[in-house]
């Protein structure tokens, strides 16, 4: 993973998706607006309104606008579960074998955004953090493992023939019907399990980081696990001056609580990745201070960790601190680090005053003073 050189003006897709998502990117609008960006922000359709009434929460319209953009700055989403969600449609499309899918999820494999990247840093005078000087990197890999949408509910009578034939574990569930278990595939790459592990690496060498863990369970998901794993180890010797590290997912959390010193990048599969980095986000503040990029060779798309908050909406109460730090790794991605660097410093400044914090902070200010306040201090 490596910045991109700086350019004279930019085209970045503006996707607010739902609910505080909407309120969330205009907080973040604003302190762009101030570093001076010259960039043409243009609006993409997403998120659950355009699966009501489309069938598509992600329209190949937003698909063609995100193939021609430098970056992209995504809200958040609702999403529900399947049978709400055909529910939801409207009667002309209800009773079509309509299928709900995280347009976010389908966002990182169509565009092969292998990476996501989400920094956990605690930030002086925030009331919420669990220590200070906390400062961890999370790398998930984006695409494959559970979150790689191969399920089966129910299961076909063909691959439930299969299993039994070939798995002698699966002969727990031979004698149920099809229609009384699901089957959700966990698939791990060579490929996927290098560029991911590779990326941690890279930046553990760029920033100076003196330690990448590898987190998994191994010794109990044997095969997927263990192959990423395997190959963990053999990245690790094409980096000798960075300490090599593996735990299992289980032990990480607890290990985190009492010790997050101990550790600096960590790298995991889609699952466990996502497991730690929201762990990683609460001892920093929580999904408040959550920020993330979905980072490909040729596109990242930027987003707060926290969901569209449906009970929010409206309000302008939620904090967008989130959401203006992953404006922030927009800029960095885009080669802007001098313009990165003051919405940081703005950022830290604002929380450490203490003047300026939303309702999860112990204050009364709105998403927009926030964001302005911020503003006011590049």
């Amino acid at each position: 993973m490596s910045e991109n050189q700086k350019k004279d003006s930019y085209k970045i897709a503006w996707l607010p998706g739902d609910g505080i998502g909407i309120e969330v990117l205009e907080a973040a609008k604003i302190v762009l607006d101030r570093v001076n960006l010259n960039a043409e922000y243009i609006h993409g359709d997403i998120g659950w309104e355009f699966w009501r009434t489309e069938g598509d929460a992600l329209p190949q319209r937003t698909i063609e606008l995100l193939k021609n953009v430098d970056a992209a700055m995504f809200g958040a989403i609702t999403s529900k579960p399947v049978k709400l969600a055909e529910e939801e449609l409207i009667p002309e499309l209800r009773g079509k074998g309509l299928v709900y899918r995280s347009p976010i999820v389908r966002m990182r494999q169509m565009f092969d955004l292998y990476i996501c990247l989400r920094p956990c840093k605690s930030y002086p005078g925030n009331p919420l953090n669990y220590k200070e000087n906390i400062d961890l990197v999370v790398f998930r890999e984006n695409t494959e493992d559970l979150y790689s949408g191969v399920e089966f509910n129910p299961v076909p009578e063909e691959l439930s023939e299969t299993l039994r034939k070939i798995s002698k574990p699966f002969s727990a569930f031979s004698s149920l019907s099809l229609g009384e278990y699901a089957i959700s595939c966990k698939i791990n790459t060579k490929k996927g399990s290098e560029k991911i592990i590779r990326a941690a690496f890279d930046y553990a060498k760029k920033f100076n980081r003196k330690k990448v863990t590898i987190v998994h369970k191994a010794n109990v998901v044997r095969a997927s696990d263990g192959l990423f794993l395997d190959v963990a180890k053999e990245v690790s010797k094409d980096y000798p001056e960075i300490i090599f590290d593996e735990a299992n997912v289980d032990a990480m959390t607890m290990w985190l609580l009492k010790n997050p010193y101990n550790y600096d990048v960590l790298v995991a599969p889609n699952l466990y990745g996502d497991i730690i980095s929201d762990l990683c986000a609460q001892m920093v503040g929580g999904l408040g201070f959550g920020c993330s990029g979905n980072i490909g060779e040729d596109l990242a798309v930027f987003e707060p960790t926290h969901g569209s908050a449906p009970k929010y909406a409206g309000l302008y109460k939620v904090n967008p601190i989130a959401t203006i730090l992953a404006a922030k790794m927009m800029l960095e991605w885009l080669g802007e680090t001098e313009k990165a660097v003051l919405i940081e410093k703005a950022t830290a400044r604002v929380i450490s005053e203490g003047k300026a914090r939303t309702y999860d902070m112990g204050g009364n200010s709105t998403t927009l003073e926030i964001a302005t306040e911020i503003a006011n201090k590049i």
